[in-house]
């Protein structure tokens, strides 16, 4: 074979090639890509997610009934320090009557 032959040969077979290849290059090329946007969760990692989720939520109740709790607490103190100094401005503003 001259290179007469293998020459032109060589430029058919690299324009086939190319003809094929490109095109199939950029589609593996996209659906790669596409991929990699929208990730698959395996469904155990779903499952234990949704687990922690619920936990999550439930300890956020307990979360607020406990402030509830303390606020309510608080507002008990406040009310009895506010009266217990009441008691002691009445007492002090008026002496007790001795009998003599």
């Amino acid at each position: 074979m001259g290179p007469e032959i293998v020459v032109p040969l060589g430029a058919f077979a690299c324009a086939i090639v190319l003809a094929i290849g490109v095109p199939v290059a950029r589609a593996y090329s996209r659906r790669m890509d596409a991929e990699s946007k929208n990730p698959r969760i395996p469904s155990e990692v779903t499952q234990r997610l949704e687990r922690m989720e619920q936990t999550l939520e439930a300890v956020a109740i307990e979360v607020e009934r406990i402030t509830e709790g303390q606020r309510f607490t608080t507002k008990l103190l406040s009310e009895g320090r506010g009266a217990g100094d009441a008691r002691q401005s009445q007492s002090s503003a008026s002496p007790p009557d001795r009998a003599t």
